[in-house]
């Protein structure tokens, strides 16, 4: 038993009983899935607190409740191609690379997308794509996509990524009219239009971008 594995059970265990996250596919990857290695040295016990914690230029690493929240809203298929908008550290890519087929990830900043990719590489991810980009444009080469998850908050639902987007496809997002607080959302795409659900307040980075935050 590492040094790690009583504090990840922990976690979990608040995730279940606390948090009612109800997908058991999505607790049984976070048991498993070593949360302290995507954080610096310093931090690392405190990987599985239940806050955000600080990684390099001045962007986070989510909430474990966070990360369990919008991974369930998605409703993975093992056969899913899921875009994610904000790789970060890389910790909710590997999530998403342990549920579903296909993975393509975007990192706006150059050394998280650099960071991210060795993380990802060293646990032998082989169904991830990562690349550094503008990520409210979306990857429009691999759409359609059965999910997408944007793990920061902007002030209105990127059109591109609704258009990215399969029929019956979902998009969990953090909406806000600041850059402090948002709501979480999942936009359901569907043959007639669009229907959002809200899911409560949520604070995440602002998203950055042509369809985001200037």
């Amino acid at each position: 038993m590492n040094e790690y594995q009583i504090p990840r059970e922990r976690m979990v265990q608040r995730l279940r009983e606390h948090y009612q996250i109800r997908d058991e596919r999505v607790l049984d990857v976070m048991a498993k899935l070593p949360r302290h290695l995507f954080v610096a040295e310093a931090l690392k016990v405190q990987a599985y607190k239940d806050n955000a914690l600080p990684i390099s230029s001045n962007q986070t690493i989510s909430q474990p409740f966070i990360v369990a929240r919008m991974t369930e809203l998605l409703e993975l298929t093992p056969q899913a191609r899921i875009l994610e908008i904000g790789a970060g550290s890389g910790y909710q890519t590997a999530i998403l690379g342990s549920l579903a087929g296909q993975v393509f990830a975007i990192e706006r900043i150059p050394v998280l997308a650099k960071e991210a990719q060795e993380r990802i590489q060293k646990l032998n991810f082989h169904n991830v794509t990562l690349r550094c980009a503008d990520g409210t444009n979306g990857w429009e080469v691999y759409a359609p996509f059965d999910g997408i998850l944007v793990a920061a908050g902007g002030p209105s639902i990127p059109e591109p990524l609704v258009r990215q987007l399969k029929i019956g496809g979902r998009l969990v997002i953090p909406i806000g009219n600041d850059q402090k607080t948002q709501k979480l959302i999942r936009v359901m795409r569907t043959a007639k239009g669009i229907q959002t659900e809200d899911f409560g307040a949520c604070a995440f980075v602002p998203l950055i971008g042509e369809h985001g935050w200037k």
